[in-house]
């Protein structure tokens, strides 16, 4: 294989790494954009606000389906069942977003990810931080983005990938 092939597909590699990285929801700050973004642990107030979507979507659970959360891959099939069961339609944001907090509470238990609050150049947001990194992982809305485009939303498949891109990143930066 010919230098430029190699070069060709290594440029490919990272471009559909970069591709599926923010498919799935995810930023980095490497220095781009007019400027990186600052993390901040969680206020009382956050974590309210998180506690508030979180008690939303275990409400529903617990009326449709006679089930509890329990922050862990353990809710998996259960909010997988609300979204194929379309107990919410797209213009539902703020139930959509409970929805990701409640996925997001799956990948931290799953991944070394902790809810933080980022701010960047698009305001103050509740995100999942990849350990002491600049890489991020927009729990917050990758659900309802995907429903709102009317997108079939695979939770397994999500964490499947978030996990293989999670490892990318990490086998880059050694």
């Amino acid at each position: 294989m010919s230098i430029m092939a190699i070069g060709n597909r290594a440029v490919v590699a990272q471009l559909l790494l970069t591709g599926a990285l923010w498919c799935l929801g995810f930023t980095s700050a490497l220095g781009q954009g007019p400027s990186r973004p600052r993390f901040d642990e969680l206020s009382p107030k956050d974590t309210a606000q998180l506690d508030r979507q979180r008690a939303v979507i275990a409400t529903i659970v617990k009326q449709r389906y006679g089930s509890s959360l329990f922050h862990s891959t353990k809710d998996l099939p259960v909010l997988q069942r609300l979204i194929d069961d379309a107990a919410f339609n797209k213009s539902q944001t703020y139930e959509l977003q409970s929805l990701g907090v409640a996925f997001g509470d799956v990948l931290s238990s799953a991944l070394p990810l902790h809810w933080v609050m980022i701010t960047d150049e698009y305001g103050t947001d509740p995100t999942l931080r990849y350990k002491r990194t600049s890489v991020n992982v927009n729990a917050l809305t990758m659900i309802s983005k995907r429903v709102e485009r009317g997108e079939r939303v695979n939770l397994s498949e999500l964490l499947r990938i978030t996990r293989e891109q999670l490892t990318n990143v990490e086998e880059k930066s050694r």
